[in-house]
């Protein structure tokens, strides 16, 4: 499953004290379904330092049911990446538990309005919802649905949120669902120098059903020029390598819907 061979990125100038040294590779492409169909990448994501000792990664996956999904998905991503950014921007530490639900419930506010304008209901922008937040030596992970998020520890991945379906074969939860969000919060100290956010589109070649363990065979090889770059922050050239993964035809016969797939690395 390897997508590129290890590159050397930029040399990194020295160490920089009290910062973490994240790297990541990330891409997003539209599934071959939508290609057949005319319809737009329902998938979105983003990726960014929000403070010198904080990174944020965000995946969401507009339903396919949805009219607006993959916008859905986008207001989803840049929402929640602002609130973080400005959260850090005045406090020393993770937000509490209550005041990321509040954000939540602004969120979905949001959504609400923006489908009044278009003469719309809020359902048709519903997105699932995967994040990571590593601020110093926490970590925090959030998810409503059926993206997910794994991590590595002492060179064993783990599954951290696990996709979610919903009581019918087929379904999830999302973000606008009523007349309540189904929204998981896990907090644990940073012991993982690895982690990976993708969207269900890679669920059948990332993840094994019968042990509910992250596919090793898929990850190792996958994270290892990640590991081995020496740039710090978002690695271009591996980026465009896995996005050309992504599109591959040997991928793409496994997988017909939308890929995205964050790879980060602290090693």
């Amino acid at each position: 499953m390897r997508f590129l061979s290890p590159i050397r990125q930029g040399q990194r100038g020295g160490q920089l004290q009290n910062r973490l040294h994240w790297r990541w590779a990330s891409a997003s492409c539209i599934g071959t379904s939508h290609l057949r169909m005319g319809t737009r990448k329902q998938d979105a994501f983003s990726i960014m330092r929000v403070h010198s000792d904080a990174m944020c990664a965000i995946v969401s996956d507009g339903a396919g049911s949805a009219s607006h999904g993959g916008q859905g998905a986008a207001l989803v991503c840049r929402t929640l990446r602002v609130n973080f950014r400005n959260w850090f921007k005045q406090h020393e530490v993770l937000p509490c538990d209550e005041t990321i639900m509040c954000w939540i419930d602004q969120l979905r506010d949001h959504l609400s309005m923006v489908a009044q304008k278009r003469g719309l209901t809020r359902r048709q922008f519903a997105a699932t919802l995967v994040m990571l937040v590593v601020f110093k030596d926490q970590v925090l992970a959030l998810q409503i649905g059926d993206s997910a998020l794994v991590a590595r520890k002492t060179g064993v991945w783990e599954a951290i949120c696990w996709p979610e379906n919903g009581e019918f074969a087929s379904t999830t939860y999302f973000v606008t669902d009523d007349p309540e969000v189904r929204l998981h919060t896990y907090r644990f100290d940073r012991e993982y120098d690895a982690f990976a956010l993708f969207s269900d589109g890679l669920e059948s070649v990332a993840l094994e059903q019968a042990t509910q363990q992250p596919f090793a065979r898929f990850f190792d090889p996958m994270i290892k020029p990640v590991d081995q770059a020496r740039a710090d922050g978002r690695l271009a050239e591996l980026s465009d390598a896995l996005a050309r993964y992504l599109q591959s035809p040997s991928l793409c016969e496994r997988t017909d819907d939308d890929k995205t797939l964050i790879l980060v690395s602290c090693r």
